[in-house]
Formats: C-alpha cells, sequence, structure tokens
C-alpha cells in the first residue's frame, strides 16, 4: 500500500554525473504543444553541431503512472491506443520518407555525372517501365521539367527517369552518405535503423533478386525504403552544409562541455547541392511549390523545404466502386502519412527540421504547416512572429498560438542564452 512499516537499512547511494543535454526546454515544450493530439514526431537540429534542440513525439503519456505500479486498466489503455503513446517515434518510428527522399536520388544522379542542370524530362503523368505503369501524382502530369522544378512540384516521372539511369547502387551510396539507414550513438533506449535497401538485403531478407521496379520506387522514398524522423533530420542537416554532420544529445558532463567534432565534407559538388537546395527553396518559395501555402514571408526568416507523402495502403477496385475516392474517406490507419523536412533561415541556415505526421493524409497540408511553425518558434526563440506568416493565414494562427501558450504557459527564455534541459 506504499506506507513504510520500519527501517531495516539504509544503503546510500553513491552521486551520479550532473549531465545537460542540447534540448531546448522552451523549443521542446512548443515542439509538443504544436504537435498535441497528433500520432506524430518531429526533430529540430542545430544544422553546424548537431545539437538536437527538440525531438517530440506525440501522444505522450503520465511516467508517473509507473511509480507505484500501473494498473492493469490504465496499462491496457496505453498499449491499446491506436497512435501508440508508448513508443518514442522519433527514434524508434520507421517510416517510408516518400518525396522527402528525392534530394538522394537527385545527388546521385549528379555524383555520377548522369545527369546536367539543363536537362529537362517529360512528364506525361504515367511512365511504363518493364511492363508496369508507374504514375506521377499529378496524373495530367507536370511536362517538360528540370530538378529544381521537379523538387518544387514533386514531379515523380523525373526521379523514375534519374533511377533508371543510376541503379539502386548508388542511390543506396548516397542515401548513406546523406545518414538514412545508420543507427546513431545516442543515449535513447532503442532506435530504429531505418532501412537503406540493396540487392544484397533483398537476396538475404526476401530470397530475391532486384529488380528495376524496386529501383523506382525507392527513387521516391517508397518501396522497401524506411527512415525516421531522427535520420530525416540528419539528413536535412547535411543537405544544408555539405558535411557530415552528426546529431548530439549531451552538451556538458558535470559542467565540462562536450566537443563538437569538425565534421567531414560530404564532397558533394556545389554546383549540384546549389540546385538542390534551389528546388526547396521553390518548394516553399515559389506559388506552384507544393509547400507554398505553408511559407514564411519575413525576410531573414525564409526557409527551403520538401514535403513528402507516403504511401501506406492503395485505395482498391471495390473501395473505389463503392465511392470511396479520397484519403479522408478512408479509416485512419489507412491513410497516407504526411512528412516535410527543411532547414532555415536561407541563405545561412542554422536549423534542420522534420516532421512526420503518421496517416496525416498530406506533406503539404499536415506536415508542412508544423514545420514551418517549428522552424520560426527556432529562429525566434519563443512564439513565431505574426509578421512570418502570410496575411490571409495570421487571424487563425493567432487563434492557434494562443491555444499553444495556454497548454504550456509563458515560453520564456534565459537572459544567457536557450534554455537547456
Amino acid at each position: 500500500m506504499g506506507r513504510e512499516m520500519r527501517e531495516l537499512d539504509r544503503q546510500d547511494g553513491d552521486a551520479g554525473h550532473n549531465v545537460q543535454l542540447t534540448v531546448d526546454r522552451t523549443l521542446q515544450a512548443f515542439t509538443m504543444a504544436r504537435l498535441h493530439e497528433e500520432s506524430a514526431a518531429a526533430v529540430i537540429l542545430e544544422v553546424t553541431t548537431g545539437d538536437i534542440l527538440a525531438i517530440a513525439s506525440t501522444p505522450s503519456f503520465d511516467p508517473n503512472l509507473f511509480v507505484r505500479g500501473i494498473s492493469v486498466t490504465d496499462f491496457n489503455e496505453l498499449r491499446e491506443n491506436i497512435y501508440r503513446p508508448m513508443s518514442n517515434k522519433s527514434v524508434q518510428g520507421a517510416y517510408p520518407p516518400g518525396s522527402t527522399f528525392k534530394m538522394v536520388t537527385a545527388l546521385a544522379a549528379f555524383d555520377a555525372g548522369l545527369a546536367t542542370p539543363e536537362e529537362r524530362v517529360y512528364c506525361p503523368g504515367h511512365v511504363e517501365i518493364a511492363g508496369r505503369r508507374f504514375h506521377c501524382w499529378n496524373r495530367s502530369g507536370h511536362g517538360r521539367v528540370n530538378l529544381v522544378t521537379a523538387l518544387s512540384e514533386s514531379c515523380d516521372i523525373y526521379f523514375y527517369d534519374m533511377a533508371q539511369r543510376v541503379g539502386i547502387d548508388r542511390i543506396n551510396a548516397m542515401s548513406h552518405r546523406l545518414g538514412l539507414g545508420v543507427r546513431y550513438d545516442l543515449p535513447f533506449s532503442s532506435m530504429s535503423e531505418g532501412l537503406n535497401p540493396s540487392r544484397e538485403w533483398k537476396r538475404e531478407r526476401r530470397g530475391a533478386e532486384w529488380l528495376v521496379g524496386d529501383t523506382v520506387n525507392a527513387s521516391i522514398g517508397q518501396g522497401f525504403v524506411l527512415s525516421t524522423p531522427l535520420q530525416l533530420a540528419v539528413m536535412t542537416a547535411r543537405l544544408a552544409t555539405n558535411r557530415a554532420v552528426l546529431p548530439r544529445l549531451v552538451r556538458a558532463i558535470n559542467g565540462e562541455e562536450t566537443a563538437v567534432p569538425e565534421y567531414a565534407p560530404l564532397g558533394l559538388s556545389p554546383a549540384a547541392m546549389s540546385l538542390v537546395k534551389r528546388g526547396m527553396w521553390e518548394c516553399s518559395n515559389h506559388t506552384r511549390g507544393t509547400a507554398y501555402s505553408s511559407r514564411i514571408v519575413q525576410d531573414g526568416m525564409r526557409m527551403c523545404g520538401k514535403t513528402g507523402t507516403s504511401q501506406v495502403f492503395s485505395i482498391t477496385a471495390a473501395e473505389r466502386a463503392s465511392g470511396i475516392r479520397s484519403q479522408d474517406q478512408l479509416p485512419w490507419n489507412r491513410r497516407n502519412h504526411a512528412l516535410f523536412v527543411g532547414f532555415g533561415p536561407d541563405p545561412d541556415p542554422r536549423y534542420a527540421v522534420s516532421v512526420v505526421v503518421e496517416h496525416g493524409g498530406g506533406g503539404s497540408s499536415a506536415a508542412a504547416p508544423i514545420g514551418r511553425d517549428l522552424m520560426l518558434a527556432a529562429q525566434a526563440g519563443g512564439l513565431p512572429p505574426i509578421e512570418a506568416y502570410p496575411q490571409p493565414q495570421r487571424n487563425r494562427i493567432e487563434s492557434m498560438l494562443r491555444e499553444i501558450s495556454e497548454r504550456i504557459g509563458p515560453l520564456d527564455t534565459p537572459a544567457s542564452g536557450r534554455g537547456r534541459a
């Protein structure tokens, strides 16, 4: 019953170390409040140091329930919750990265000298490969697109074409180079490695040979490819810096700062990196970009981004016959995952952000707005400035920020700098 009857013996414990994390308490609180009741995860990194400023997974739960032994009712409620509150989705959740992976395919092609900046690929809305029809998300097609436009408007056909040129071996190597498929040395109880598929992997795990269709699917972050939100944030930091940035969680031990390593250059062509960054900039800032509705309008705070929508299940013929045409008509757990990655401010980025909303439907509508808010909060050191949002959105955003403030209280930052956890 928790009552102390008498003390039989006492063994004093040894004092442990005082550990200071890189996590920014203000940004962590805002991130958790912004995700709120979504089944989602988000990570924010400093791009030069790799410091993890926020790492959030929602919904959360009250750990005090376990202090004196959790009741069967409470435990079953947590265990049976379809939103999986006891899973740390930021490092344990592995998701198809969807179109947030397209920068990998593009850089694999440019690094191998198999693509040029001026080259355009015609997108009619679909393409036949090995006897199978592969569709672009835009069924009417994008017309003739170069890399910048393909990233901005997320044209699938362009990357199908690149995939057939470079093959899975180069895509696999570039994916690893950008930090995907890696289990990082961080003090978490469990971390997923994700999946960076290869010919050898399929032969060993599936007992089958790699097919050209597998490469085509992988080129847009589908098929066998799986990534965690932390890995996607690392990838984005590497794109921002062209360096092999690693994530850091421990800032100091007993008051002694842990050294920030000098991260090695990735060695990717500055010209190719410039094109990729331009494509991501237009994704967030061009009128036809898939993240344009989540743009930042304040100079000095704009970001470069990329949306992603990863398919979980296809709408079956029977469902179409019954009148189901869109994602929001499907049960929650059969809808697409929504993703967004971005770095900013442009042109001198300091922060990288990744967002995954489980079964959110679309990256543009569900994940990109969250990514923008987190990027602005990181730059502002508190609530995002309302002036950074497009004028027609400000009334709605003000209402949302008021709700966040009520949930978490004042977001104060110590005068000496960011408040670390």
